[in-house]
């Protein structure tokens, strides 16, 4: 491929809802560019961008892929996103890479949850934006009804540049609103032809729309229209490139990906409304040394972006978009994050799962770095005389924990290095080890992004893990005070051994885990013997005297004993420790305890009954609740034991149009059945290992 300045390089994104026909749009590009002989099916695993193992298997899109492409003089970057709201991190890898949105909309189901989200992100994030109305060959199509629905949810703005011409499902031409003229597919092209007189009415009702939206993008053009009430096609034009530039106009096109039928006129659209990599906005950037905002432009020394990181058979390799000057095997660019110097290899573009090797990679352009040994995503690569750093892209959290295992014992270290080497392509993967329950966390957006990451872990490594719900962290304590004595002797030949010690246990302050206290006087029992008391007292802690769980606060006061001068030894006083701790305790209104969170939920507000009716049913407590941009904040704590797979059930409530985040606060008393049921769970599974 040749070498292209930033303003002949269009940087494009696709995203939209799951199954609207992204990829085979990417797949149609790349075969009216002439790239591939035949257009892949996503049924089969057949197109360029959807390569992954995973990905054949379940037919959707999983991770983000490159597709560049050339037309007429021009190079388009196609970043094909995903569709499963699992895999967003992958959407937003690629927005932050993506100069323009080109939103994929079903001719059939309309603007669903993911067109609000690609709009809201794309827009959030200063993008320029282009609809494609896909799939218009389809039974029950219907232009003009999903026009309607968007217009009702993103505003007269989002606005057609094209009105389709059907034969009943036929999918024949369309009309060029900007130019009021026909143009019908023949097989090789497009040809010329009248507008129907059925549709002459609504072409011009569009043009007027289209005039109106060019004009409020510009105060002079403005001025001109409610003067003459009109505007040229050139001016026609010049508002909308202003408008759709800076995001106030989403101009709107339609096709038939799986038939290549309207693209060659989709790609000759992108290259004309959509801004090229110079005009495009840059990210917030921001001198290392000093902190200070730096106001990146394309011309200058090197400042690039990794966003994203891929280990494959061949190895690792890093996706960088590269913001300002120019990136070649002679340049050493500097990680400013690590604050390690680095020695790549030749840069290459990445189409699918090929790579092609280039001399250099311009301002504006996307490709990749192999061999980079300190780089990870996120980073900023630069020139070591100038260092700065581009903001970073904001990943989604993780939203679901799950315990994972490896399924052949032995294979556990296997499992959690291969898991690590995962974490490093994707950034909204967690592995965590819980210290209470022992049990190694794995951390996703959803079951079926772990799902993933596990068929991953199998093709990549080739161990197979397996995953489970995670045991909850519960503790125990005590809500009374009660006293015992713990006596250990033993005598079996040689020397004994021999301890006492009386201890009364109650409740710690309010807020202490744990309080010893030595009230021996007298020397009833030697000051060399209390550090193996409490020794002794923090051992037995870890099992409480219910369920097994942790034992917490607890305040134990040693305040008598005995001793012998031969046979006492600190294990002696370890044993008789436990032994008052298990006698007392048991005594001491011993009570299991659960973690509670608080849990702040954003929702569309119509749906704010149901999240309030299900929380009630996870033993939720309501605190509040917050206006917010288009919806409402619910504010409320509820058990961790009922919260588990809350990521998974609020999506289903709100069709994924809900999300939370979630914060320890404290610990509370289990209510008496449910503890009861724990304890005996608890029972079964000690007799089961015994």
């Amino acid at each position: 491929m040749k070498d292209y300045l930033a303003k002949d390089i269009r940087n494009i994104g696709i995203f939209g809802h799951g199954g609207e026909g992204k990829t085979t749009l990417t797949e149609a590009m790349l075969l009216q560019a002439g790239l591939v002989d035949r257009q892949g099916k996503v049924e089969n695993g057949g197109t360029t961008t959807d390569f992954d193992p995973e990905e054949i298997k379940r037919s959707i899109s999983i991770n983000m892929a490159l597709a560049p492409l050339e037309w007429k003089n021009t190079k388009i970057n196609i970043i094909d996103a995903p569709g499963f709201f699992d895999f967003y991190g992958e959407v937003a890898a690629a927005m932050a890479l993506c100069d323009s949105a080109l939103i994929v909309v079903g001719a059939v189901s309309g603007p669903v949850v993911g067109t609000e989200k690609a709009m809201a992100m794309s827009k959030a994030q200063g993008k320029a934006r282009m609809m494609v109305i896909n799939q218009m060959d389809r039974e029950n199509a219907n232009f003009e009804k999903v026009m309607q629905a968007v217009n009702e949810k993103f505003g007269p703005s989002v606005v057609p540049i094209q009105l389709p011409i059907m034969d009943g499902a036929n999918f024949k031409g369309y009309v060029d609103i900007v130019n009021m003229k026909a143009k019908l597919f023949d097989g090789k092209g497009e040809k010329d032809a009248e507008i129907p007189g059925n549709l002459s009415s609504t072409a011009q009702s569009l043009y007027e729309q289209l005039t109106e939206a060019a004009a409020e993008s510009d105060e002079a053009l403005m001025e001109k229209y409610f003067e003459e009430g009109e505007l040229s096609r050139e001016e026609i034009l010049q508002g909308l490139s202003v408008g759709v530039l800076a995001g106030d106009v989403t101009p709107v096109c339609c096709v038939t990906a799986v038939s290549c039928t309207g693209v060659a006129t989709l790609l000759d659209n992108i290259v004309h409304y959509l801004p090229s990599a110079a005009e495009a906005a840059l990210p917030a950037a921001f001198d290392v040394k000093t902190g200070a905002p730096v106001k990146l432009t394309r011309e200058g020394k090197l400042v690039a972006q990794v966003a994203k990181t891929v280990n494959d058979q061949f190895g690792r390799f890093s996706i960088v978009k590269v913001m300002r000057g120019t990136l070649d095997s002679s340049v050493a660019p500097y990680n400013v994050t690590a604050e390690k110097a680095e020695k790549p290899g030749t840069p290459v573009l990445i189409r699918g799962k090929k790579s092609m090797p280039q001399d250099k990679l311009r301002a504006g352009d996307i490709g990749a770095l192999a061999k980079l040994q300190f780089t990870n995503t996120n980073d900023t690569l630069c020139d070591q005389s100038e260092q700065v750093r581009v903001a970073e892209i904001a990943f989604p959290a993780p939203s679901i924990s799950l315990a994972v295992t490896a399924k052949k014992q032995g294979e556990e270290d296997k499992v959690i290095s291969g898991l690590n080497r995962i974490r490093e392509e994707d950034p909204t993967i967690a592995i965590e080890k819980n210290a209470e329950t022992g049990d190694v966390l794995i951390r996703g957006l959803g079951e079926m992004h772990i799902d993933v990451v596990c068929g991953k872990l199998r093709n990549k490594s080739n161990v197979e893990a397996q995953v489970g719900d995670p045991r909850i962290p519960y503790r125990e304590t005590i809500r009374a005070m009660a006293e015992a004595e713990g006596k250990h002797k033993k005598q079996s030949g040689g020397s004994g051994q021999f301890g006492v010690v009386q201890m009364r246990f109650e409740p710690a302050a309010e807020g202490a885990d744990y309080e010893f206290v030595n009230a021996i006087v007298g020397g009833v029992v030697p000051k060399e013997y209390i550090p193996a008391v409490e020794k002794g007292l923090k051992e037995a802690m870890q099992r409480g005297v219910l369920a097994g769980y942790p034992m917490v606060g607890l305040k134990a006061t040693l305040y008598d004993g005995k001793y012998h001068p031969v046979d006492s030894k600190e294990v002696a006083f370890k044993s008789a420790a436990r032994l008052s701790y298990k006698a007392a305790c048991a005594k001491a209104g011993p009570t299991l305890i659960e973690p509670i969170y608080e849990y702040r939920i954003t929702v569309p507000s119509e749906y704010v009954g149901d999240i309030i009716g299900d929380l009630n049913r996870r033993r939720g407590r309501m605190l509040g609740m917050n206006p917010t941009d288009g919806g409402t904040e619910v504010v409320a704590e509820a058990p961790l034991a009922e919260m588990a797979k809350y990521a998974t059930d609020l999506r289903s409530m709100t069709q994924a149009r809900g999300s939370f985040a979630a914060a320890f606060v404290r610990y509370e008393d289990v209510p008496g059945n449910i503890a009861q049921k724990i304890i005996e769970q608890a029972q079964r599974d000690e007799d089961e290992e015994e």
